[in-house]
Parts: C-alpha cells; structure tokens; sequence
C-alpha cells in the first residue's frame, strides 16, 4: 500500500509526530505539537494529515508493560475519538503498541550527542518515529 503514514505519540502536554514519505520508504520526525487541550491537539495532528496528505494516521497505544489497558490508553482512546470526527473518511487510523518507543527513542537521541535538556525536545518526535518505523517495516 502506498500513501503517507502520520505516526503520533500522543501526549498530555506535547504530542510526537513523524511522517513517512509516499512509498513508504523513509520515516522522519516533525515538529510536535505542543499543547495541553485534547481537541486543539487533534485538530493541530489532522492539519498535519491533511498538509503531508497522510493516508493512515498511526497512534501509539501505551499499554501497560502486561499488555493490558490503563488510564493512558483510554486518554489516548479519547484522543482517536477526536481525530475521527474531524479526519476525512478516506484516511485510516491505525493502533500500535507503543510500550517501548521512548526507551528506543532515548537510545537513537544519546547516539546523536544530544545534551540531557535537549532531548526532551525531541523525545517524543522520536518515539512517533521509531513506531512508524515499526509499521512500515524498517
């Protein structure tokens, strides 16, 4: 399938974004949104949709380390209910399970040389990355 994938690693305060290109080659971060309010945040991520005309927006589920659902996920839930009544039919939302993007994340920023402060500026782009690099198989 072919098409851009929106990947968000959505988040109370900041929400980590990562976008691939058409073929599905290549998955790079983006700027996070940086906003408390859930409807602001969804509407900041299907602007982007629509801008990078993404054909799949892939959400980070935050499943507990058992695999099962906890008061992140149903944020997170809440969060998709949104995207959904302002995204356009044709585009999907899909679900992956996001457990240990932040700590794969955190490892790729170190390799970098980034200072500690630093990485909180791009931690969370950087998990929607490596997640999107898990959906298109990279």
């Amino acid at each position: 399938m072919n098409g851009r994938v929106l990947a968000v690693d959505y988040g109370g305060k900041r929400t980590g974004l990562a976008c691939s290109d058409p073929l599905r080659i290549v998955a790079s971060p983006l700027d996070p949104v940086v906003e408390p309010d859930l409807q602001k945040t969804a509407a900041a991520v299907v602007a982007v949709a629509n801008d990078k005309q993404a054909k799949v927006i892939l959400v980070g589920m935050p499943f507990l380390p058992n695999g099962n659902e906890g008061e992140q996920c149903a944020k997170v839930r809440l969060f998709i209910t949104s995207l959904r009544t302002l995204l356009a039919e044709d585009i999907q939302i899909a679900e992956i399970d996001e457990r240990f993007s932040t700590r794969e994340a955190e490892r790729l920023l170190r390799q970098t040389g980034l200072k500690r402060r630093q990485l909180k500026e791009h931690i969370d782009s950087t998990a929607a990355m490596v997640l999107l690099r898990e959906y298109i198989g990279l």
